[in-house]
């Protein structure tokens, strides 16, 4: 789940874009902030459940944002999904079924399914338009909503 930065009210992530550059600094990381410079914004909305906000950085490819914390960007995605899902993949001796609690974006979807001896994978995620979003910017991610073990 991300933390808001503190707002009065839902927060609006294009507030948190000044100047060209999206800075995320909440009471998360108390003493930190980190800034991308954003090229152009991609899509915004507020679902049920959080601000959902898609950008192209200058840098950093496109870039997703849930309550004003960054959950991803296409150039280092793969080191967090790739820690996240094979290790206890290839903990486990033969894994047949999988259950992703959250994972909206796909990635640690797209990875599981790489393993070809699991059968069934079932996805628990509370946030339709995350998945929206992850199906139309990030192709590459969400590569695993349509293998048919899922």
């Amino acid at each position: 789940m991300s933390a808001a930065p503190e707002t009065e009210g839902p927060l609006d992530g294009r507030t948190l874009i000044k100047d060209g550059w999206f800075m995320e600094k909440n009471q998360q990381w108390p003493g930190q902030a980190n800034s991308l410079e954003v090229k152009e914004v991609l899509s915004h909305c507020r679902s049920d459940f959080q601000d959902v906000l898609v950008f192209e950085s200058t840098t950093w490819g496109k870039v997703l944002v849930l309550d004003g914390v960054i959950q991803l960007t296409e150039r280092d995605e793969m080191s967090y999904q790739e820690m996240l899902a094979h290790i206890p993949m290839f903990s486990h001796p033969d894994p047949k079924s999988v259950l992703i609690v959250g994972g909206g974006d796909g990635g640690m979807l797209r990875e599981v399914v790489k393993h070809t001896g699991v059968e069934h994978v079932k996805m628990c995620e509370i946030d339709g338009k995350v998945i929206e979003a992850s199906k139309e910017y990030f192709p590459k991610q969400s590569t695993g909503f349509a293998d048919p073990r899922a």
